[in-house]
């Protein structure tokens, strides 16, 4: 896994924690929502580099 790569992940993942923080703050159902795909979305793009790199090796 790159350094970009990781750097990618963990941003989205924070932006995530974000949105979903602020959802939750205003009672906004949608983006609390969309905060948990952003993190589940950048937790499987982890996963999937983890693989790689597992076969690379």
């Amino acid at each position: 896994m790159g350094i970009d790569d990781k750097l990618n992940n963990a941003t989205e993942d924070a932006a995530g924690k974000l949105k979903e923080g602020a959802g939750r703050a205003t009672d906004n159902e949608r983006l609390e929502a969309e905060g948990r795909n952003d993190q589940a979305g950048a937790k499987l793009k982890q996963a999937g580099e983890k693989i790689k790199d597992a076969f690379k090796s």
